[in-house]
């Protein structure tokens, strides 16, 4: 039950706290008063939402923030429930247990997306929802007949709230992860769960038909396979016996080529050979007479060295003597006599010495130049000899060389060169110089290229009938067997394979139907107490549903009768997945949509109480109805107020209830059994609420 409610600066109220006790609680005024706004404080606190457009329109005008808190008991239980709004539009919330050691907190904030939150453990607590206890519980201003104008799929779900009936969920859903672990158990152990059965049967089906199928085809790729390797040993030793002669072949081939080559080069020598001999020969020619004439040559360049060196000394002589007379010429012109007498003694003489004398002297000059003269002259004729003779001698010395550098010591040597050279003329034009020419021609040259020839004959005998085509066609005849060898050994391996797994899944699945075949029977007993013990359509819930729509009749039609309509008797009955209520008169039977509003508005007052009834033995036990007289004539209004004063006697009973009721009609309660009302009235400050 409720005990108390603190609203501070939220809607209307400045600082409003109200107590409430079992029984019913009465709110009193006018409109606009902040009665309803009792209504929004407690379900703000309690689950964070209200009826107005937003959070901030919840703070009190001029105010910078907003709180209500609610302390409720259950179970013996005292609990306290605060959430705050700023102007900025920030929540704080609280959930706490009141001990006698302290407050202790269970819940803060909505941080659903860390797993926390506070209206989660409420309604874990109350056991009911914001959505469903405004249905069951809270009756707006104006929505006293909602109850019966709710969709019947929707009514059903507010009956099953009521008596607890979702509370099956919990259990269902338990009772589904159960069954969905022991499935995932029997899947991670088995590989399957019971719901495979038929698929593992058709898959047993498929395996078995596939052996059929590849048993067959594995036992004929296998014969192929062996005649294919027997083909291939055959076809291998005719290869292996030709083998050798494609060897023999290249060999052949290289042997030939080798002749030829040899050939080639050897022209090339003996051309090589007969050039050199030719430029020999001509070179030699002529140099021994050259030879013959060198002593001689040397002998005359002796002498002519000699005249030369005598004719140099003979001018050297003759340029001397033409020295000193030209001295003594000096002289002479210094010697004169004069009186007879002598310049250097004065001693009187008759004439000069002629080596003195002037005439003399110029004479004497004369005949030694015409000898110098002269002598040049031989001096040139000995040279120009000389030049000859030393060119002859130097092409006898030249020719001496050239038989020394080809190593020809005579003419016969030389004579025998050119008679060689002859012969190997002749010889090389009987050799073929190309490549396709006789063979036996050219195996002629030399000992060597016999050699080579009687190795091509021998090599000829032995390929001799082998035919190349042929055994290119065994090669290619023995790579095709070999790719239809191997592919063979593929569909070998992959059908072996398959029939291995094939094998293979058959012992897995039929021991897993055998295993799953005790599973199913246990999994048909589960199903079959989920779908009848914790379903909500199960026989356990239809029969809950039956006896509380049978306890709420007969309590709904009890509170008709003391509200004087003329209906006599009300029924709710369970109808496919519908509930519908059907109302009966002393006569007939009634729709509710012929009935006039108050008598809807009674209709639903009877259900709201009737199910009080139930909400007696639910956690929170409480009933808040918002303006419930409006539609009702006067009558009925006194009706409902002597209905209302019973409600103490229920909530002083063992099962307890708590009724609040909001309204306007404060002369209604007059001389009534009510325990507590509070009169609501609206100033400057706010809310002003006393208690009467």
């Amino acid at each position: 039950m409720i005990t108390s409610i603190e609203l501070g600066d939220f809607l209307s109220h400045k600082e409003t706290k109200l107590d409430f006790e079992n029984g019913v609680t009465v709110f009193v005024g006018q409109n606009g008063a902040g009665k309803s706004s009792i209504i929004d404080g407690l379900t703000f606190a309690l689950f964070g939402q209200h009826t107005r457009k937003s959070n901030k329109g919840l703070i009190k005008r001029g105010a910078i923030q907003g709180f209500s808190k609610v302390f409720f008991t259950i179970n013996s239980k005292q609990y306290v429930a605060v959430r705050k709004i700023d102007s900025k539009g920030g929540l704080a919330a609280r959930f706490s247990e009141v001990t006698d050691e302290g407050i202790k907190e269970i819940a803060a904030g909505e941080r659903k997306q860390f797993g926390e939150s506070m209206t989660n453990e409420i309604e874990k607590i109350i056991g009911l929802d914001f959505e469903k206890l405004k249905i069951a519980s809270i009756v707006q201003q104006g929505e006293l007949n909602s109850i019966i104008k709710a969709k019947p799929k929707e009514f059903k779900e507010l009956i099953n709230a009521v008596i607890g009936i979702d509370k099956l969920d919990v259990a269902s859903n338990s009772m589904k992860e159960a069954t969905k672990d022991f499935r995932e158990k029997i899947r991670g152990d088995v590989g399957y769960d019971d719901t495979h059965a038929d698929i593992l049967l058709r898959d047993l089906e498929t395996h078995q038909n596939q052996l059929k199928e590849a048993i067959p085809k594995k036992e004929n790729l296998s014969n192929e396979h062996k005649q294919l390797q027997q083909d291939l040993l055959d076809l291998r030793i005719r290869v292996e016996q030709d083998t050798p002669k494609i060897e023999k072949i290249k060999q052949l081939e290289l042997r030939k080529q080798e002749l030829q080559a040899y050939a080639r080069e050897a022209i090339h020598e003996i051309q090589q050979e007969i050039l050199q001999n030719e430029r020999k020969i001509r070179d030699c020619e002529g140099c021994f007479q050259s030879i013959e004439l060198k002593r001689d040559l040397e002998s005359k360049v002796e002498k002519v060295d000699l005249a030369i060196d005598g004719v140099q000394k003979k001018i050297q002589e003759l340029f001397n003597q033409a020295a000193s007379l030209r001295e003594k010429q000096l002289l002479a012109t210094k010697l004169q006599l004069k009186d007879n007498r002598c310049p250097v003694c004065d001693s009187k003489v008759e004439k000069l010495n002629p080596l003195f004398q002037e005439k003399h002297l110029k004479e004497e000059l004369v005949l030694i130049q015409e000898n110098i003269v002269a002598s040049k002259k031989e001096q040139e004729m000995y040279s120009k000899k000389k030049l000859e003779f030393v060119k002859k001698l130097q092409i006898a010395r030249d020719a001496e060389a050239v038989l020394k550098a080809h190593s020809i010591n005579n003419e016969e040597e030389l004579k025998k060169i050119k008679e060689e050279n002859k012969i190997k003329k002749i010889n090389v034009q009987k050799i073929p110089s190309s490549s396709t020419s006789n063979l036996v021609e050219i195996s002629q040259i030399d000992l060597h290229s016999k050699i080579i020839f009687e190795n091509i004959l021998n090599l000829e005998k032995d390929v001799k009938g082998f035919d190349e085509i042929e055994f290119t066609k065994l090669k290619n005849a023995i790579n095709e067997k070999q790719s239809n060898l191997s592919l063979i050994d593929q569909q070998l391996g992959a059908i072996t394979e398959k029939i291995s797994k094939s094998e293979e899944q058959v012992k897995i699945i039929e021991k897993a139907i055998i295993e799953l075949k005790t599973v199913k029977e246990y999994m048909t007993q589960l199903d079959s107490i989920q779908s009848n013990i914790f379903s909500r359509d199960g026989s356990v819930a239809t029969s809950l549903r039956s006896w509380a729509l049978n306890t709420i009749s007969a309590k709904a039609s009890e509170y008709l009768t003391l509200l004087n309509t003329k209906i006599q008797r009300m029924q709710l009955s369970e109808k496919a997945r519908d509930i519908t209520i059907t109302c009966f008169s002393k006569k007939e039977v009634l729709d509710l949509e012929s009935l006039s509003g108050g008598e809807q508005v009674s209709v639903a007052l009877a259900l709201r109480l009737g199910m009080a009834k139930l909400l007696g033995s639910s956690n929170l036990n409480l009933m808040i109805l918002d303006e419930p007289t409006t539609h009702l004539d006067v009558e009925r209004k006194k009706s409902l107020v002597e209905v209302l004063s019973q409600l103490s006697n229920i909530s002083n009973s063992d099962m307890a209830m708590q009724f609040i009721i909001i309204t306007h009609d404060a002369e209604i309660f007059e001389n009534s059994a009510v325990e507590r009302i509070y009169k609501f009235e609206s100033d400057e400050k706010g809310s002003k609420v006393t208690a009467l």
